[in-house]
């Protein structure tokens, strides 16, 4: 069922940009040496994460990525950015708020990519694969722009489980009747708890710990095997 109606606010997905400007900030202000950034950097690095979810979303709908469509986005990520970067010394000591925030970020940007799904009528499945690729595209974006192995791929505490969490408590409970709105609040609740539970305990899907090579063809004999 579509719902043509549903459009996120201005506020709320500025809301998400800002959240993610400062987080971007506050990830620039780790590299030091010869990765320390400037001002810019630090602006480009908020502007991916505050920006990059959305702009992965709507390119996946089909729809003009409305983060073009309004001088307030880039101004908002941007200065997001940079203010984080000021607080950076003060915001750093307060790891708690940090994972928090992280959480919060993540859980809005895969509320939003699923609800807007779920608006131009996408099956079940494929919203929850949106919400989930808008909650993870600014640190896959940021991560690649800055020559980092990308951090949802490898070990570590749980990221797009989390989102997809969310996201699917999102669809289900819209296909049992509930509005929009409020799943996509209760999702959010999802999963940044999730997250910052799964930060607290160190908890992490199962680590791959070996490759087994298996011979099927005579090609196979040049892939090297790859030992712990």
């Amino acid at each position: 069922m579509t719902e043509p109606t549903f459009i996120i606010p201005l506020w709320a997905d500025l809301l998400g940009v800002g959240l993610g400007g400062v987080q971007g900030a506050l990830f620039a202000s780790g590299f030091q040496g010869q990765r320390r950034l400037d001002l810019l950097g630090v602006a480009i690095i908020g502007i991916m994460i505050g920006m990059g979810g959305g702009l992965i979303r709507d390119i996946l709908l089909g729809l003009q990525p409305a983060s073009l469509q309004s001088n307030w986005y880039i101004l908002t990520a941007t200065g997001a950015a940079l203010v984080g970067m000021l607080l950076a010394g003060v915001l750093s000591r307060v790891n708690t708020l940090i994972v928090a925030l992280d959480a919060v970020v993540i859980g809005m940007f895969g509320a939003f990519g699923t609800s807007k799904a779920i608006a131009l009528g996408l099956p079940m499945i494929p919203a929850v694969f949106v919400g989930v690729c808008a909650a993870a595209g600014g640190g896959v974006l940021r991560d690649v722009l800055m020559g980092l192995p990308v951090s949802i791929m490898h070990v570590g505490s749980l990221y797009a489980v989390a989102a997809g969490a969310g996201c699917a408590f999102i669809v289900v409970a819209h296909a049992l009747g509930m509005g929009i709105v409020p799943a996509a609040v209760i999702g959010i609740v999802v999963t940044a708890v999730i997250r910052v539970l799964s930060v607290a305990f160190d908890v992490s899907l199962p680590e791959q710990r070996r490759l087994y090579r298996r011979k099927v063809a005579a090609e196979t004999g040049m892939i090297p095997i790859i030992k712990p």
